[in-house]
């Protein structure tokens, strides 16, 4: 039951009943016997929940109101408060958005009719995912928060291990488990903490709190390394490559396009609580930030597995992001509206675009694998003549990620940058524009990353037989033709986007005059629009006039200059590998790559390959040694546990002996 509070309730009401659908749209699939009627009905439910949700999220986002109601439960930790405000209203589209396309996606890319055992539970839990997401962003009691919070965790693992008859799954959805409850052992402190400052669970309101009391770098770090494990921070990341790439492609969509989200979401409701923030707490973010994004693109560029890239690039793209929240701070400690307004506006747009052409990309990914049976881009090439429609979204969120113009991934990337380039007339915070070069670099090495998958998978000759199959390629094609569709639309007109933004910085930033900054830089963004509209209008009238020109030129066949060999092949090609291997070779020292080179004897030395495979730097050399020393240090406590029931009885004796002699 629920008990309304007063105004605007409605469209709580809403977005909570498109919440417990989208849940529940995976229960009729685990009971019905044939395959396939469950999985539409889910994706139905699933797109019309979505449908609701989106609508009510941007009315809230261009009234700038919030909507509350409460839950009635008999806990004695408060009252159950659910509340919308903009920031929660922004990330809500990308919630619902990315639930609902994902779940038409895997009605091509997991039909029930091929995985009878799989994809009831898949579903299930999809959709679990989905909506224990929005429940966080509505929830406003800690308890409530840390419960949901929890079911997001575990529903999560249960959709990496979908395929946990293979055991790199079973590890994966193992270091999953272990970093994300390490974070949420940080986020509990963080909560008491809180609790026993307030005298509530419920959580305080914007700028309430002063964070200039002891415990508040204690709070601050807490919370930093705990809503940082969720978003895949360095050095917090080591669960994201091999899960992402264990998981099937759209739940390595909503994982990486939304769940990652959940932990930004997490970091910047904590920060607004306060209201005196020091200069030392953005100045950390940005640094942790710059990190994320430069290692995080070194080890995307060093892959050959497709997905593993892909979730590389999600930690430089959090990082990015994370640069964003750690200027808004800066600028809110020295006092500099400017600097907030476009660190708070570029990491929340940016939160936005990251959560379309990323999706996009990794629903390509699936559609990739679905039709070549491998992640191995060496052992790909020349989709683009058989999936040319496929090929052509790709190429989009491909654009998209690089910060390209006219699409959307520039857009955030361009306030960043006008973030820093205004202190160039400042004293106190001249340092921010050392970020300025770092930041491009990021974006050279991403082309440099991304040019590499796409002219790895897509160009060229096939390298390999592909054995996977084919087919379901328009439920595929449909969610990643609406992502590219609106990765070129916020491209164009990103002053839409940076009204919807505005509403949300104006939330985490009440008490400072940035209506006048919106105003003004949503006017040079509609210049920008009108750059990006000759851009691609002149793009359009080239690509015309060459198709034109081909159509009246006769078309001939002929093989392509062999380099002086008899007969070409496909090995003769540059491969993602030896594409990255000079740019690596210099970053070897961070990345830790396993490089084998054969030894070459004799006249006709004998068949032999090389390798190149990069390693997880932190995962295999301080994580997992760790873990195995204290697996051996404490191998005497398995003697203790040797199935006798008696034994286990005088154990409880004897503890309860030893505590009353403590008590006494």
């Amino acid at each position: 039951m629920y008990s309304v509070l007063q105004d605007s309730v409605d469209p709580a009401l809403l977005v909570l009943d498109a919440t417990l659908v989208m849940g529940c749209a995976g229960i009729p699939g685990l009971f019905l016997k044939r395959p396939g009627p469950g999985q539409a009905v889910a994706a139905l439910c699933t797109t019309l929940a979505a449908l609701v949700g989106i609508a009510t999220a941007l009315k809230l986002l261009f009234s700038g109101t919030t909507a509350s109601c409460s839950l009635a439960w008999n806990l004695p930790f408060g009252s159950c408060e659910l509340a919308i405000d903009p920031l929660s209203a922004l990330f809500l589209i990308p919630v619902f958005l990315v639930t609902a396309a994902g779940s038409l996606f895997a009605v091509g890319y997991w039909p029930a009719v091929r995985n009878r055992r799989s994809e009831p539970g898949l579903t299930f839990f999809y959709g679990i995912l989905g909506a224990s997401m929005a429940l966080v962003l509505l929830a406003r009691n800690t308890l409530f928060f840390m419960m949901v919070w929890e079911v997001m965790a575990l529903s999560a693992y249960f959709l990496i291990v979908t395929e946990h008859e293979r055991e790199e799954v079973r590890r994966a959805g193992i270091i999953y488990l272990l970093a994300t409850h390490c974070g949420t052992a940080l986020l509990l402190l963080f909560f008491s903490l809180l609790a026993a400052r307030t005298g509530s669970f419920l959580l305080p309101a914007t700028g309430s709190l002063s964070a200039l009391t002891p415990l508040a770098p204690v709070m601050a770090v807490a919370a930093l390394i705990g809503f940082g494990a969720k978003a895949g921070l360095m050095p917090l990341h080591f669960w994201l490559p091999p899960a992402h790439a264990n998981a099937p492609s759209h739940v390595s969509a909503l994982m990486s396009g939304v769940m990652l989200k959940m932990g930004i979401y997490g970091i910047l409701r904590s920060a607004s609580f306060f209201y005196d923030i020091p200069l030392l707490w953005g100045t950390l973010l940005t640094i942790v930030g710059l990190t994320s994004a430069l290692l995080g693109i070194a080890f995307a560029l060093a892959q050959r597995d497709l997905k593993r890239l892909l979730a590389c690039s999600s930690i430089e793209n959090i990082g990015i992001i994370t640069i964003g929240t750690g200027v808004a701070l800066v600028g809110a400690a020295s006092q500099s509206t400017e600097l907030v307004y476009l660190g708070a506006a570029g990491a929340l747009l940016h939160v936005l675009n990251h959560s379309l052409f990323k999706p996009l990309l990794f629903l390509g990914s699936g559609v990739i694998i679905h039709a070549t049976g491998t992640r191995d881009m060496n052992l790909m090439g020349g989709l683009g003549k058989t999936m040319p429609r496929i090929g052509g979204l790709f190429l989009v969120g491909t654009v998209a990620i690089c910060g390209i113009p006219p699409l959307n991934g520039f857009v955030s990337e361009f306030l960043l940058y006008l973030g820093f380039f205004s202190q160039i007339q400042g004293d106190k915070l001249i340092y921010l524009m050392g970020a300025a070069p770092l930041l491009a670099l990021v974006g050279g090495l991403a082309v440099l990353t991304f040019t590499k998958l796409y002219s790895s998978v897509f160009l060229g000759t096939p390298r390999s037989l592909w054995s996977g199959h084919r087919g379901g390629e328009l439920p595929m094609g449909v969610p990643m033709a609406l992502f590219a569709l609106l990765c070129l639309l916020i491209g164009v007109v990103p002053q839409t986007a940076l009204s919807l933004v505005s509403s949300a910085v104006t939330a985490l930033f009440p008490r400072l005059p940035l209506s006048p900054l919106a105003v003004e830089y949503g006017a040079i963004l509609e210049k920008l629009s009108l750059a990006g509209v000759l851009l691609l209008t002149i793009v359009l009238v080239i690509t015309l006039l060459w198709r034109w020109r081909l159509g009246r030129e006769p078309v001939t066949a002929a093989p392509t200059w062999g380099c002086g060999y008899q007969r070409g092949t496909s090995r003769m090609q540059y491969g993602a590998t030896s594409f990255s291997e000079l740019a690596v070779s210099i970053g070897n020292g961070v990345l830790g790559q396993r490089i084998g080179r054969p030894l070459l004897t004799g006249l006709f030395p004998e068949r032999s390959e090389c390798s190149d495979l990069p390693s997880e730097t932190l995962l295999d050399r301080i994580i997992a040694p760790f873990l195995q020393a204290v697996g051996i240090a404490f191998a005497f406590l398995r003697r203790l546990q040797n199935g006798l029931m008696h034994i286990y009885v005088l154990y409880i004796f004897a503890t309860l002996f030893i505590l009353m002699l403590w008590a006494h």
